[in-house]
């Protein structure tokens, strides 16, 4: 695909004139259109100076050409090549920038998430591995600056967890999370296997794009809210008093459960977040079912039921079947070290939207 040079120009003319309205004093004056301008002013900006300096570079690639016409030296020439190469390759990488910054934007990567990890296939082992993959995700969100707060948890007593709901607050987080929505699988020697034999079992995990009060409307006659006394794992009682919460939405027959707090009206306004978030994400499939746009690729599916990573423990490795990505770092992943994954499939993303395009 090439540079659409139409578009690039409105863009650049949108950009200048929307630097000009912001230093109009009665735009000034008002902050909430001071706000909005300013905002799309540095959208716009991210396409506008990459595609200045790309401009740039081809105008001192034709100077440099010009000076190895006139030259009659030698090793002028070598030079002038030289360098008109590296200028020609800063100029692709900017060209395919551009291109992935004009391509249409997913207006919830700026959103924060809900994290829903869940032990799948396998008992014990899976309650483990999905104790792994919380850490893991923990692990990577404390490397990006995110702030992570565990809504809900329900654990198995020995480190394993049956369901864990984690939010991750930050910048982007969901551009970078939704693709670890699916079946996530673990190959290795469970620690309670006596024979040493290799296990497999796999773990859920949903990514949900927190929802405002704006995009989800909860009507208090759909709810059917009940308390009762939270328990820990085993059954033993954490707390004397009914502070657990569990909502139904009886439209929908979804039903969330906290029990993590000890005041019930935190308890609520959590699972209120979790069921706000699964509405949301509910409305936006049927959405995209409606318009039949069945045109998101493999990378980007959320099909919980798609396997689309394997962790093998024996062979140190961690294989995303998506894109066919396998790296020997198993370690290093599972401690938080997820973007040489998270870049690829992002990558593979990007490649298929412009092929659609193009």
């Amino acid at each position: 695909m090439t540079l659409d040079f139409t578009r690039l120009a409105e863009i650049e003319r949108r950009y200048e004139e929307l630097a000009a309205r912001l230093a109009d004093p009665e735009v000034v004056a008002d902050a909430d259109r001071l706000r909005a301008l300013a905002k799309e002013h540095a959208r716009l900006e991210e396409i506008v100076l990459p595609y200045r300096r790309w401009t740039a570079l081809g105008q001192d690639i034709e100077a440099a050409q010009a000076l190895a016409a006139e030259s009659d030296d030698p090793d002028t020439r070598e030079w002038v090549r030289r360098e008109v190469a590296e200028l020609e390759s800063q100029r692709e990488v900017l060209e395919r920038e551009i291109i992935e910054l004009l391509l249409p934007r997913d207006e919830r990567d700026e959103r924060d998430v809900i994290l829903e990890i869940r032990a799948g296939a396998g008992g014990e082992e899976a309650a483990l591995f999905a104790g792994d993959l919380l850490r893991m995700y923990m692990r990577y969100a404390e490397r990006k600056g995110w702030k992570a707060e565990i809504l809900s948890a329900s654990e198995t007593g020995i480190g394993g967890f049956k369901e864990v709901i984690v939010n991750l607050s930050g910048r982007r987080v969901y551009s970078r999370m939704k693709y670890e929505s699916g079946v996530h699988r673990v190959q290795r020697i469970p620690v309670t296997e006596s024979g040493g034999r290799i296990h497999t079992s796999t773990a859920t995990v949903a990514v949900l794009p927190e929802a405002e009060e704006v995009d989800v409307e909860i009507r208090p006659e759909d709810l059917e809210i009940d308390t009762f006394r939270a328990s820990g794992a085993g059954g033993q009682h954490v707390n004397k008093t009914e502070s657990a919460i569990r909502i139904t939405h009886k439209p929908t027959g979804i039903v969330v459960t906290c029990q993590d707090e000890r005041s019930q009206h935190k308890n609520r306004e959590r699972a209120l977040r979790i069921l706000r978030a699964r509405l949301y994400e509910l409305a936006r499939q049927e959405q995209h079912e409606r318009e039949a746009a069945e045109r998101r690729s493999q990378v980007q599916s959320g099909d919980r039921s798609q396997k689309i990573r394997t962790y093998n423990f024996q062979q140190g490795r961690v294989t995303d079947h998506r894109i066919g990505l396998t790296l020997h770092k198993l370690d290093l992943i599972l401690d938080g070290d997820l973007d040489e994954l998270l870049d690829a499939l992002i990558a593979a993303d990007q490649a298929e939207r412009l092929a659609r395009l193009g």
